[in-house]
């Protein structure tokens, strides 16, 4: 018997981008799909919008919680064995639930997840893709129980597929996940199972002025990821002491992708000539916007986005001087992006014979110019 998925839509006035989320669940390639609607307490046009395909899906409509008591109760409200949270400003493609059940075959799997291409509010794609960088895959469980969360680059809510049984394992989600709720699932999942890639997008991720991430300053994430990181660990703690190994969430603190990070925008923060813009070469792996209050370019960009390392290193120090001349003062490069060293000696030689190196550390390297 073919497996039966479901599609859980979290919204939250999201009304004018509600319809094209349930149209995209509800013209699914797989038929064995339901669609749940979950309306966490909206006071927009949401609620008439989800009466339009009142026949077609399983509406559930609940007071204000936030994300994770949307997430609790659309799980409550399905039966599928397959299990996709779309947010409700995204899109799915019509053979998101198709290729996910395909890959949901094995016991031992937690999820699969897929990147998402970007669009803008009106529907257009960008050429971007979220996240930028290549997704986990495989058996993580050994580095994650040494290493802790936070070691494994995952998809965003509308990029997952999850095995119910790892979901009633984890459910309900703590309520301090009032937006992120994702984080909790994702985190979770290397620890109790294993990861499967798409090679192709699945989804479409709609970039926004009203989404709620969006609007958040880089601090404010990472103070929020924290608050996370802490709910996670305490979670872990309860499920792998039931299960036997034994872990220290101490050592996995001085891993933790957000504390590094948070000392790392600390010491951006330090920086001289405050204000004064910063080219910032990551990989993308870190969150677009101000850093520390300085305006923020990435590196290579095209047009303020970001647009991929460089053919060569000569190409590098050409776009550098180009950064420079506009008005940058800065160029920093975070640990994910270190293997720029090795990759681009030329580029690393004109920065130490030009100009002067203010930090060095495992987490930053930063010359100002």
């Amino acid at each position: 018997m073919a497996m039966k998925a479901s599609v859980i839509i979290n919204n939250r006035n999201y009304g004018r981008f509600l319809g094209a989320a349930i149209e995209s669940a509800l013209n699914q390639t797989y038929p064995q799909t339901e669609v749940v609607v979950v309306d966490d307490g909206s006071i927009d046009e949401s609620r008439e919008v989800i009466a339009r395909y009142a026949d077609r899906l399983i509406p559930v409509l609940k007071e204000n919680g936030g994300q994770a008591s949307a997430f609790n109760a659309g799980l409550a409200a399905s039966s599928g064995e397959a299990i996709l949270f779309l947010d409700s400003d995204d899109v799915l493609l019509p053979t998101a639930v198709e290729k996910a059940t395909a890959s949901l075959d094995d016991p031992e799997l937690a999820k699969v997840h897929w990147r998402l291409r970007v669009i803008d509010e009106d529907g257009k794609e960008t050429g971007q893709f979220r996240p930028g960088g290549r997704l986990a895959e495989g058996d993580l469980r050994e580095t994650a129980l040494r290493l802790g969360p936070t070691q494994y680059l995952s998809a965003p809510t509308s990029g997952n597929a999850w095995s119910r049984g790892f979901l009633e394992r984890i459910f309900p989600v703590p309520e301090l996940f009032r937006q992120g709720a994702d984080t909790y699932l994702f985190e979770l999942a290397p620890f109790l199972g294993t990861v499967r890639r798409l090679p192709e997008a699945q989804s479409l991720y709609r970039k926004h002025g009203g989404n709620y991430h969006a609007k958040m300053t880089l601090e404010d994430k990472l103070r929020r990821q924290l608050l996370f990181y802490d709910a996670c660990v305490g979670r872990l703690c309860l499920y792998l002491q039931q299960m036997g190994p034994a872990i220290d969430p101490e050592v996995w603190k001085r891993h933790s992708w957000w504390h590094r990070q948070a000392l790392a925008v600390e010491e951006l923060a330090q920086l001289p000539r405050s204000g004064q813009p910063i080219i910032m070469v990551d990989e993308a792996a870190w969150e677009p916007g101000p850093i520390a209050g300085r305006p923020r370019i990435p590196f290579l960009e095209r047009n303020g986005d970001y647009y991929g390392s460089p053919a060569e290193g000569q190409t590098a120090i050409l776009e550098l001087e180009r950064l420079r001349q506009s008005g940058a003062g800065f160029i920093a490069f975070a640990w994910p992006a270190f293997w720029w060293f090795d990759r681009y000696p030329e580029l690393f030689r004109y920065l130490r014979s030009r100009y002067t190196r203010v930090l060095h550390n495992d987490r930053l390297v930063v010359f100002e110019l």
